[in-house]
């Protein structure tokens, strides 16, 4: 089980590093031959998504909008990087000014655990207006697909399992625009910093 779980792990790294080398061709300013694809066609992270609320109702993208919002893609029964993750940036946002500062948005990975309520009863153990959101499968893997987040069940005993998952928390300025993203190896100083850029 411990090799399946590093191999699971081990293969959701290497998704992350290829989407990240995508990201730092974007920002290359070589000229472009025709035998070579265009980064900004290639890389496009984030849109337009319409999910659901910890309410039931549909959310959509679009209700965000003017406000910049930090995403973060996890699943309720996380037994460490989601929560820490999370409190991480309900910290570093009341430095920056409280919940007035920007959004925070948590995405199930897992939708057939983690309905409307059980992602607004998480939301809520951080004691800050965080946003829980969900949806059919369907719903969550197109979202996922225009993060370019990968999610990997990795079974436990007696039927159970966890979900291996990309950790990077996704910054979107206040025009819906992709900024940087901030990942789980980065220090608060280093976090603090790129909200700082986003809420600018």
């Amino acid at each position: 089980m411990r090799r399946l779980r590093l191999l699971l792990w081990a293969a959701v790294a290497l998704a992350a590093i290829g989407y990240g080398l995508l990201a730092l061709r974007a920002g290359e300013d070589a000229p472009r031959s025709t035998s070579r694809p265009d980064p900004d066609a290639v890389l496009s992270i984030g849109g337009d998504f319409t999910l659901v609320d910890a309410a039931g109702e549909p959310f959509e993208s679009r209700q965000l909008a003017g406000r910049p919002h930090a995403v973060f893609f996890g699943f309720t029964h996380c037994p460490d990087v989601c929560p820490t993750t999370l409190a991480q940036l309900v910290r570093l946002r009341e430095a920056l000014g409280g919940e007035e500062a920007f959004e925070i948005l948590f995405i199930s990975v897992d939708p057939e655990r983690d309905g409307p309520e059980e992602v607004g009863r998480y939301a809520e153990l951080f004691g800050t207006d965080v946003i829980g959101l969900t949806g059919s499968r369907a719903q969550i893997e197109t979202v996922m697909e225009q993060f370019g987040v990968a999610a990997i069940r990795a079974p436990g005993e007696g039927g159970s399992y966890q979900v291996d998952h990309t950790a990077n928390v996704f910054l979107i300025d206040a025009d819906g625009a992709f900024q940087s993203t901030i990942s789980p190896e980065e220090s608060a100083a280093a976090a603090r910093a790129k909200l700082e850029r986003l809420i600018g």
